[in-house]
């Protein structure tokens, strides 16, 4: 189910991003990207609805996916 990030409370936005981010490990290549900007970049993607943020009632967890039905 995908959830509506504007429902989600920003400082919870805030913490399931870094989660992803961190728990991803993405490379951003040979310049070093600051864990805010990469927040930032993340965030900018769900709010441009380039990625999503679903839930799964199977596993009871939360994850932000690249938008397929963009």
């Amino acid at each position: 189910m995908i959830v509506p990030w504007q429902t989600i409370d920003p400082d919870t936005l805030d913490n399931l991003i870094r989660e992803f981010i961190l728990r991803e490990g993405t490379d951003y290549g040979e310049q070093e990207v600051s864990l805010e900007d990469k927040v930032a970049q993340v965030k900018q993607q769900i709010q441009t609805g380039e990625a999503v943020i679903v839930y799964s009632e199977l596993h009871e967890s939360v994850d932000i996916q690249l938008n397929r039905y963009r």
